[in-house]
Formats: structure tokens, sequence, C-alpha cells
């Protein structure tokens, strides 16, 4: 389709609406005739680019699912595939039979106040996220790996908080943020806040130093056990005694309430 080149200046088509004024001459046409070639182009519309047009011109908008997209790495929930996990029934019973004494630990914590009453149910909560999870199988599973997680961070988010009414606002805040994107560094910032605590308690209290003995064993054993969960995940029932070791040291952990 031939257009006349004093009609029309380049480029006021050219980008718009898939139009590009491409300048060549005509096939049959002399080179010095001048004549511009309308080429037209299809434009790929995809969810992460779509068209905005303003004071006559194309703007490309960034949506938000685009931005959600590449948001940055600490931003991003716990992955987890279908098949980690549980390797057989046997091993299944074993988790889910080790998750309980979470929910007892939580029923037998003192509630003497608000923060103390919130550390108990996020125990509770514990043990039922972790049955679920080591029961659960298909897409779900997946959620309720991230649910575990989410709850563990939780649970040292509410001790740290029962321990320690003055902790930092800011922090308390960054780590309630954080929580459903990064739990396991929300974990590791609490329960290392509580380890101070419980140390700091059980240098002045005496009465305290064998519970922090066996905390200190139950926590290194639990660190080794974790560890090793990760490093050999085939190995069976390394987990189930992972569950035993921490709740070893969360029961040690409600002395100081």
């Amino acid at each position: 389709m031939g257009v006349q080149g004093e009609a029309r200046s380049p480029g006021v088509l050219d980008g718009l609406y898939g139009v590009q004024l491409d300048h060549r001459p005509s096939q049959g046409e002399g080179d010095g005739d001048g004549d511009e070639v309308v080429r037209t182009t299809v434009l790929e519309y995809s969810a992460s680019s779509e068209p905005q047009f303003r004071d006559g011109k194309a703007v490309q908008r960034l949506p938000i699912r685009r931005l959600w997209q590449h948001r940055p790495s600490f931003l991003k929930p716990v992955h987890c595939s279908i098949s980690c996990g549980d390797k057989h029934a046997g091993e299944t019973i074993a988790n889910v039979v080790t998750s309980l004494p979470f929910i007892i630990l939580g029923m037998q914590t003192p509630r003497t106040n608000l923060n103390t009453t919130l550390y108990a149910n996020s125990l509770v909560g514990v043990g039922i996220a972790s049955s679920l999870y080591h029961s659960s199988k298909g897409e779900i599973r997946k959620f309720l790996r991230w649910a575990d997680y989410t709850m563990i961070a939780t649970t040292t988010l509410c001790l740290s908080r029962a321990l320690r009414n003055e902790n930092p606002r800011m922090l308390m805040a960054a780590s309630a943020l954080l929580l459903p994107f990064q739990p396991l560094m929300v974990s590791v910032v609490h329960t290392g806040m509580m380890e101070v605590s419980f140390a700091k308690r059980a240098s002045i209290e005496p009465e305290l130093r064998m519970a922090h003995n066996l905390h200190k064993m139950s926590s290194l054993l639990g660190g080794v056990l974790f560890i090793a969960d990760d490093c050999f995940p085939e190995t069976p029932y390394i987990h189930a005694a992972w569950h035993l070791a921490a709740a070893i040291g969360i029961g040690t952990c409600n002395k100081l309430l």
C-alpha cells in the first residue's frame, strides 16, 4: 500500500497500533519518487506488557504482576516441591506422631498474660501444621510446608515477645512483616534472642541451670539433625528425631515463663 510522503510526515503513524513506516521505494517505482511503504507489524501482548496511550503516544505500562514476579528473593516465600519430605508410610507415621508433643507442650504452657497465651497457642499451631503437612499429598503439600515453617517462626516471635516485653518495636514490626516471606530468617533472629535471654536468666537463677544445660544439649542436637536432614535427605527418620530434639528444647523454654 503506497502513501505519498507529502501527505504525512514520517513518524506520525510509526509505533501506533503496530503500524510502522519503512522509507523504501515501492516495487515498480523509481528510486527518486519518494513513496513511503506502510509496513504493518503485529504487536505481541502479554500479561507483562500492555500498552497505554497518553497524549497520542504509546506508553508501556509495567503492571503489578510483573513487579511482584521480580520482587527481591528475601520477599519470596519458602519453596517446596511436592516430593520433599517423607519417603514411605512408616516415616509419615513417625513424623506425625512426633508432631503431637508440640500440641501437648502448648496446652501445658502457662497462660499468665496475652503474650504467653499467644505463645502457647502458636505451639499448638506448630503441632497441627506439622501433622497436616506430613499427612498431606499433592499440590496442597507445598502450601502446608510453607504453613509449617511460618508457624515455627511465629512461635519464636511470640516466645521472644513473652520473655522480653521491651523488645524494639521496629524489630517486632519488621519480623511480623517478613514472617510470611522469610520465616527461617525470623526464626533465627528470635531464637538467638531467646538463647541470650535464657543464658542471662540461668546465670542469676540457679534453679534454671539444669534446664538450661538440657536446653543447650537439645538445641545442639537439634541443629545437627536439622543440617543432616538437609544434607542426607534419603536417610529416614532424621526429621522425626529433629522433632523430638526440638520438643525437648521447647519444653525447657517453658521454665522461663
